[in-house]
């Protein structure tokens, strides 16, 4: 892929990163500096994994903030590579807020320190928790590690915002002036699925860096992790979500709330790639998904992920199609592809599949030419009547592209009949270009004359 994700980041940017130890509330203070619910904010330690990026205004200079996983001594579960990529922030930032908890100063927070000392020149330290003036005697302690000015702050009430705002400022200087916002990206990929099915792999190869934190461990993903690549000349925004469980599963506030995050991601996307594990199948939580994806208008591929791992048979791929189609109608229009994220298979491919869908849910059909169409269906195949005579439609219009929706105007809503709506959704599809994507069609009743 020609690949160039935001985590090496728009170079035009300024590159802000917050770092600290786990739970001194540097989501809190990012969420504070972009002025939204960005990153999940809770007292469980660790609750940030990977780094979570965002383009950002702060006083009058724009800048790419970043909020890094906390820095910890210990090596269990996924401390180190928390730890890692919090230390990749720290080289590759121009600007580094680190972060510190008023009160006692802990190994791990020296530890930062003198990670940070190669750096110090693009260091300013942040004191959090600081919440009423009572507190500032106890920020003698950081001077004694050679700072020059430290900064008091309440990520929380909001105490002492301000004054770092202005340093944020001074510090990035003309960088920050210059630097205007990245432009939106012309699609956004949001890629979902149970847990474990290789989600964050995927996104790392499309992005052509690891910009979220990979395990065989379900759940690693918390935080929606996004990147930017381009592709074809077309640049791409892919989200990396949390993997849903069925919901009594879910157990952990921290998990309930990633899920409830990635679920929310579906509003952001154009298209969805539903990762499902090729030796697993299409579950009940991968039809629950599908279904609201669908009904949102949301363009949807099945990606059947480790298919590296299935028996080669002749005309495998055909049958897990056709067998999915059969046991779910619904996605019939979908497209499904096999890959393997791990060994790069298959995404060329993919992302030629994403294209289309993209181009078709941007797609509009004039009213004439809508209405040509509709009048062939209807001479091939007319609709029915009932004991209070013919149905009969009158005409038609596209209302919206992404998502899709055409409304018709006929003589009576009621009883009209499914099997119809569904022979001309399908016509729409086959005959105006929209084979790949959800096609809505609302009935609504022409106002009567007088």
């Amino acid at each position: 892929m020609d690949a160039s994700s935001s985590s090496s980041t728009n170079r035009s940017l300024p590159v802000v990163a917050i770092l600290g130890r786990p739970n001194v509330g540097k989501s809190t203070l990012f969420n504070r500096l972009i002025r939204k619910r960005r990153s999940i904010t809770d007292p469980t330690p660790g609750v940030t994994r990977d780094l979570i990026e965002e383009t950002a205004v702060i006083g009058s200079k724009v800048v790419r903030l970043v909020d890094s996983g906390g820095v910890t001594l210990r090596s269990e579960g996924f401390d180190d590579l928390v730890t890692g990529k919090s230390y990749e922030a720290l080289r590759n930032a121009d600007l580094i807020l680190l972060m510190f908890e008023a009160g006692e100063i802990t190994p791990e927070d020296e530890e930062l320190i003198e990670r940070s000392r190669p750096f110090s020149d693009r260091v300013r330290v942040v004191v959090n928790k600081v919440d009423h003036d009572t507190h500032e005697n106890l920020l003698g302690e950081f001077y004694r590690y050679g700072y020059d000015r430290v900064f008091p702050i309440s990520a929380e009430h909001g105490r002492g915002i301000g004054e770092l705002v202005r340093e944020i400022e001074r510090s990035v200087g003309d960088a920050g002036s210059k630097a205007v916002p990245e432009a939106p990206s012309a699609f956004n990929i949001a890629v979902m699925g149970k847990p474990n099915t290789g989600k964050s792999t995927l996104v790392n190869q499309l992005l052509g860096t690891e910009v979220s934190i990979t395990s065989h461990i379900p759940g690693t993903t918390r935080d929606v992790v996004s990147g930017v690549f381009s592709w074809k000349g077309s640049q791409y925004r892919i989200l990396d979500t949390a993997g849903i469980r069925r919901k009594k599963n879910v157990g952990e506030n921290v998990e309930y709330y990633s899920v409830n995050r990635a679920i929310k991601a579906i509003d952001e996307a154009d298209v969805v790639l539903l990762l499902i594990d090729a030796q697993q199948g299409l579950s009940d939580q991968d039809k629950k998904i599908a279904s609201l994806v669908t009904r949102k208008g949301k363009g949807i591929i099945l990606v059947f992920n480790k298919w590296d791992l299935m028996e080669q048979v002749p005309n495998l791929l055909r049958a897990v199609r056709d067998r999915l189609k059969f046991v779910f109608p619904i996605l019939a229009f979908a497209p499904m592809l096999p890959v393997s994220a791990k060994d790069k298979t298959g995404l060329e491919a993919l992302m030629k599949q994403v294209s289309t869908v993209c181009t078709q849910l941007n797609r509009r059909i004039g009213t004439a030419e809508f209405n040509d169409a509709l009048n062939r269906w209807m001479t091939v195949n007319e609709p029915s009547r009932d004991s209070r005579g013919r149905f009969k439609i009158f005409y038609g219009t596209q209302t919206q592209a992404n998502p899709v929706e055409f409304v018709l105007f006929v003589n009576r809503k009621q009883r009209f009949p499914k099997e119809y709506i569904g022979y001309l959704t399908n016509s729409i599809r086959k005959d105006l270009g929209f084979t790949s994507v959800p096609v809505k069609v609302e009935l609504r009743e022409r106002a009567r004359k007088g």
